[in-house]
């Protein structure tokens, strides 16, 4: 059975989709849509932009989700996924490769979420960490055994676990987990605390924009980031989305649960190949790809 995953935030590169535009009438159809959608041109940006260009928060979203959505449409017959999930901001592109949204009425959810997430952002100084060589527990106990918001916010592979929150509680949870024996234990350059309580604000913004937007029977179930666990009922996929924002990314979760549920290989769909390597983090033995045209 094929899995089919979508990368999240991180992975964007200057000239990404440029290949596409250049090579595919569906793709650069659905670019200059998307420029129409966003109000501003995109396509520059992702084609020509600088890193930092890249990096605003009204660029980041869109561009990953563009790339990934886009590529999975030039596919064409040859995209059959028997099951699909995305990392965070993935789980919108595998909602359309998936069938549950339109793509444009995903690519206004990434954009509002964003939008949402950057506001949200600002309210309260905050930042996330990467903890390396610790075991999932132990990573979870030392955020409760710290003072102020601190949470595990990205499961992405056995000895992976990326942590949220205030920036004194992140500070003393990576001095903590050191002295516990993790490998590593740094501090990343993001612009917040996502997938933690301190994204309240944005959570209430998006759902808004989640009730009011039509969810679709799906083609095939996705494994959403909150529960790890394969879904189709639309109402129960809005819910799940809903609650993705201030809850944990359980991506090993999810890995294993399709691997149990039947995946022979992943093929990762969008920049980069972060992805493919957490699967091979959870089962060396699994076969990756890395879709392309």
């Amino acid at each position: 059975m094929n899995a089919y995953v979508f990368p999240g935030q991180g992975a964007q590169f200057s000239g990404m989709g440029l290949d596409l535009y250049e090579n595919s009438e569906i793709a650069k159809e659905l670019f200059d849509k998307a420029n129409d959608i966003l109000g501003f041109e995109i396509t520059k940006i992702m084609f020509e932009g600088t890193k930092e260009e890249l990096t605003q928060t009204k660029v980041t979203q869109p561009a990953i989700f563009l790339h990934s959505v886009i590529l999975s449409k030039v596919l064409g017959d040859s995209f059959k996924p028997n099951m699909v999930a995305g990392h965070s901001l993935g789980e919108f592109s595998a909602l359309v490769a998936n069938g549950t949204l339109t793509f444009e009425d995903a690519l206004q959810l990434v954009s509002k979420r964003a939008i949402a997430m950057q506001k949200a952002c600002e309210i309260e100084p905050s930042t996330m960490a990467a903890v390396l060589g610790l075991e999932d527990e132990v990573v979870e106990e030392g955020c409760k055994a710290i003072e102020g918001i601190v949470v595990a916010a990205n499961y992405n592979c056995p000895g992976q676990l990326v942590i949220s929150g205030e920036i004194d509680a992140i500070n003393q949870a990576c001095e903590w987990m050191k002295e516990k024996g993790a490998r590593r234990a740094l501090v990343l350059a993001v612009g917040g605390a996502f997938h933690s309580p301190l994204m309240e604000p944005a959570r209430e913004e998006l759902a808004a924009a989640i009730e009011a937007t039509t969810f679709s029977s799906p083609k095939c179930p996705i494994y959403q980031n909150v529960t790890a666990k394969a879904v189709t009922d639309p109402e129960e996929i809005k819910k799940n989305l809903i609650a993705q924002l201030t809850a944990p990314v359980k991506w090993t979760q999810t890995m294993q649960n399709m691997i149990e549920d039947g995946a022979t290989s992943f093929t990762e769909v969008g920049p980069g190949k972060v992805l493919s390597g957490l699967v091979k983090k959870v089962d060396r033995s699994m076969e990756t790809i890395l879709a392309s045209i």
